[in-house]
């Protein structure tokens, strides 16, 4: 017997039954898998939020990011430019919509002035904001002077180009998978937006099967017109939860094939699951934050104590099953030039040289209160952390508070409210240092939940990082930002997130990829 894969968000999944060349079963039967999502809300690629891994599979990106950190191209022949503002994107042709309609460059150029148009109040359009003439299309008060971003120019049916406002050598890398914000929409789309939501009509690889209905299963078939790497699998479909445990225990017995593995459950997920748990490398990073307004957290000192009083290790052992890798630099290692080990002994648990640290800066007065969102499986990270931080830097009263939910704590944590370490982590959109440095450390970054700390030497390096075309010169860039930011040190990088999934006994192989369209990987598994 053999298995072929499938991939699905960031995995290729091998599944049980024959295939043939053209990955349809021996018999004829429609392969299919059932997959645990959130319930999407919409599947517009310039709205979603909660939908990746239905949108990844229904559209094509320009570029594509492999896991190993190489990138390549989907629906573009080319992304080029010389200077990193002017940007020429070529469109391979043959491709169509899955109605039929051409892929051309009008298709995106359309759709990108739709999503930057500052009335749409679309959620992805903050993607384009490095286009020329986002602000007069999306301004800050008032209406916009234009429909139009002036820096796209369609040149012919294949060819449209780009000017950005500052130089961005990343910018291929942001037309990747997961900035869905860059996808093309078909001319269909225009004439009923909201219709257009429950029912896309992609370029990808798998369309639609009837529509989609609020927390009820949708189901995606293949496209057999696509032009990019054929996917083996003919069907999927996307079971929608409210509580991804009961998804998880659904796995469990049979009923679902796949399920990104919670929080709450990550610690347990290799007892349960064997060789049917599989774990990857992610592309977030978690810190603790440190409200750097209040004057008890000035001297860096006390900064670096905190760190050095966690033991990571330790903490991911117990909440995490030991599968969070401790944090050693600002990036995590998915992102190319990402440097080992540079966080050096401030990343490193010395409980003795913490305590020492925080007795030079004057020692801590008061209580310290951690505060995370309440209702996101964080209770047992952050009363880990409270309970190291009693015991080793001798602060009597550490205690850890959930909020009501995450926007109280957003709101707490906007208004500076909070007087004690809180939760900060960003997972990047592309794999690039830019996208989580920039989330962390720009006041436009987007993370406003994450590191109250921004200077002009940070951002001028960050710049001149960002105009580098080629990548290793501007992941050498980066690194220099890193630098810089530890020398301030205003916060403790915890851990390099990990994505661990589950699957049913269908499911006979999982392999790395990196988004939901990763097809080039698919391969016949023996059983």
């Amino acid at each position: 017997m053999k298995r072929a894969a499938v991939a699905l968000l960031v995995v290729t999944a091998a599944l049980t039954g024959c295939s043939g060349a053209d990955g349809k079963s021996a018999d004829g039967a429609t392969r299919s898998i059932s997959y645990a999502v959130p319930d999407p809300v919409t599947l517009n690629p310039g709205r979603q939020t909660l939908a990746f891994a239905q949108v990844k599979l229904l559209f094509s990106s320009l570029t594509f990011v492999k896991s190993d950190g190489s990138l390549t191209h989907r629906n573009a022949e080319s992304v080029s430019s010389s200077d990193a503002v002017h940007w020429t994107v070529k469109l391979r042709p043959g491709w169509t919509f899955h109605n039929g309609e051409k892929v051309t460059a009008e298709s995106y150029v359309k759709a990108w002035n739709t999503i930057a148009y500052g009335p749409n109040a679309w959620e992805n359009s903050g993607q384009l904001v490095n286009i020329v003439g986002y602000d007069a299309l999306h301004p800050a008060t008032g209406k916009p002077s234009t429909t139009q971003l002036s820096g796209l120019r369609v040149v012919d049916d294949l060819t449209f180009t780009v000017t950005l406002k500052k130089p961005d050598g990343q910018f291929p890398v942001q037309l990747s998978q997961s900035q869905t914000g860059f996808y093309p929409l078909p001319e269909a789309a225009y004439k009923d937006l909201d219709a257009f939501a429950k029912r896309p009509i992609g370029n990808g690889p798998f369309e639609m099967v009837g529509g989609y209905t609020e927390s009820e299963p949708m189901t995606v078939k293949r496209y057999d017109a696509y032009q990019g790497p054929k996917p083996s699998v003919d069907q999927i479909e996307f079971k929608p939860y409210s509580d991804m445990t009961t998804a998880y225990t659904d796995v469990q017995a049979g009923n679902t094939d796949v399920v990104v593995v919670p929080a709450a459950r990550m610690a347990q997920v290799k007892k349960d699951f064997g060789d049917r748990a599989y774990v990857f490398q992610g592309l977030g990073m978690n810190y603790l934050g440190l409200p750097l307004w209040d004057k008890r957290y000035s001297d860096v000192r006390v900064r670096q104590a905190i760190s050095m009083a966690i033991d990571r290790q330790a903490v991911s052992d117990v909440v995490y099953g030991g599968l969070y890798e401790p944090a050693t630099a600002l990036t995590p290692p998915r992102e190319p030039g990402t440097p080992e080990a540079l966080c050096g002994e401030l990343c490193t648990y010395n409980p003795a040289k913490a305590k020492q640290l925080l007795a030079e800066a004057g020692g801590f007065a008061g209580t310290m209160e951690l505060r995370y969102p309440g209702g996101a499986g964080l209770d047992d990270l952050y009363n880990a952390y409270a309970n190291q931080l009693r015991q080793n830097l001798g602060i009597k009263d550490v205690t850890a508070t959930p909020t009501t939910d995450f926007p109280e704590f957003l709101k707490l944590r906007n208004e500076k409210s909070l007087s004690g370490p809180y939760f900060s982590r960003w997972g990047a959109l592309y794999p690039s240092q830019q996208n989580t440095l920039r989330s962390f450390y720009t006041k436009a970054g987007g993370c406003v939940n994450c590191i109250p700390y921004y200077t002009p030497q940070v951002e001028e390096l960050l710049a001149k990082a960002d105009a580098q075309v080629d990548r290793q010169k501007a992941a050498e860039g980066y690194v220099d930002v890193q630098k810089a930011i530890l020398a301030d040190f205003p916060a403790p990088p915890m851990f390099f997130e990990k994505v661990a999934y589950a699957t049913s006994d269908r499911v006979a192989k999982l392999a790395e990829g990196t988004g939901s369209a990763e097809l080039e990987n698919t391969t016949l598994v023996d059983g």
